[in-house]
């Protein structure tokens, strides 16, 4: 595991200027809204929920989030006094959930306040236990969150509602576009090409590109949960690496245990590309659209140099 990722303070107090441009604010990974108009003050903790919510707030809320540290792991994020003062005096808080964050869960409890919305993601998909916490690696999910906030927004400020819904159309029809445009090339082009992937944050990205899957989920949930990973399962994996049995090789470049950094090295030496994604948004400024966006250009790259289409 890498070092806990560290929160940087300065961010959290910065407000955004909305630039006009393509629907999408100026980049509002910890921060939005001010001003003004803003009514409100929403706390997320981790910037990959805290950039959609922004987005759908403008400058009617001012929209703050904690874990935003590309170069760390957020699985083993520590809070601080600080973190602890955001969520106390949240109107929202906006929480993964599933298991990924326990630590906000418990700063929740430690400051109780009938009047605060708390948007789990995880309970609102209704996962059961042990599923993928990744949930802002599955399409579907993160629509069905962005339509959450919006709802959440709608009861605590219903004299914006409509500037609200207004925003999450234009996040739906023009901010995700691209985003919407490529996963669907893709898909189009390169479904059923055998992958690797080194932890579990890619599964329901993969998934959603009709990819062939081929490492064990147990070996990727290992990584994911910092458990030791089985004999048989390193077998597997170095055998699908060695064997050219994937064609691509996905690293979570947050996430580097020495296990993955075995397989990662094997693939390289082998001649199998690799794509890398990150769990929070890198650069930690970034919107979440342009954020998945790189990544899954840089996806297709290694998909046309593996396959040749």
């Amino acid at each position: 595991m890498t070092q806990h990722a560290a929160h940087q303070p300065d961010l959290a107090q910065r407000r955004f200027v909305e630039l006009h441009r393509g629907g999408e604010p100026a980049p509002a990974g910890s921060a939005s809204g001010g001003g003004s108009h803003a009514r409100f003050v929403v706390v997320a903790a981790e910037n990959f929920w805290g950039n959609i919510a922004a987005q759908i707030a403008g400058d009617r809320a001012n929209v703050q989030s904690i874990v935003v540290n590309p170069e760390a792991d957020p699985h083993s994020y520590q809070p601080n006094a600080r973190d602890a003062r955001l969520i106390a005096s949240a109107k929202m808080v906006l929480v993964n959930g599933a298991g990924y964050d326990e630590w906000a869960h418990q700063l929740l409890q430690g400051s109780p306040s009938p009047g605060r919305t708390v948007l789990d993601a995880g309970s609102l998909l209704r996962l059961p236990k042990g599923a993928n916490p990744h949930r802002w690696y599955f399409p579907r999910d993160v629509e069905a969150v962005a339509s959450a906030i919006l709802a959440d927004y709608a009861r605590i400020d219903p004299a914006d509602a409509s500037y609200f819904a207004s925003r999450r159309r234009q996040l739906q029809t023009t901010g995700f576009a691209r985003y919407d445009r490529l996963r669907a090339q893709i898909r189009s082009r390169y479904a059923g090409v055998p992958i690797g992937y080194s932890e579990s944050i890619f599964q329901g990205l993969g998934e959603d590109l009709h990819l062939r899957l081929l490492t064990p989920y147990s070996f990727t949930r290992a990584i994911s949960e910092g458990t030791d990973v089985t004999a048989a399962d390193k077998e597997t994996v170095d055998a699908q690496v060695s064997g050219h049995r994937i064609r691509v090789w996905v690293l979570n470049s947050q996430n580097v245990t020495p296990d993955v950094q075995r397989v990662d090295e094997l693939a390289r030496r082998a001649g199998i590309p690799v794509a890398t994604v990150t769990e929070t948004l890198s650069p930690a400024n970034d919107s979440f659209q342009r954020w998945q966006v790189t990544q899954l250009e840089a996806l297709r790259r290694a998909l046309h140099a593996a396959t040749g289409r």
